[in-house]
């Protein structure tokens, strides 16, 4: 486990910087279904994009 993360981290939507790019950002992602929503246990590839969520 990565000791920068808070504890309180449990999930994280991905995307890749491919699809990043070539759908015009994070809209054009949501909307072709190409965001991902990943786990604790997802080990991040080169070149993914993340957006954490914490249970505050």
């Amino acid at each position: 486990m990565d000791t920068a993360l808070p504890v309180q981290y449990f999930q994280a939507l991905s995307i890749t910087h491919n699809d990043f790019v070539s759908l015009d950002g994070e809209a054009g992602c949501k909307e072709a279904g190409k965001m991902r929503l990943e786990d604790k246990d997802y080990i991040v590839q080169d070149g993914d994009i993340m957006h954490f969520r914490f249970n505050v």
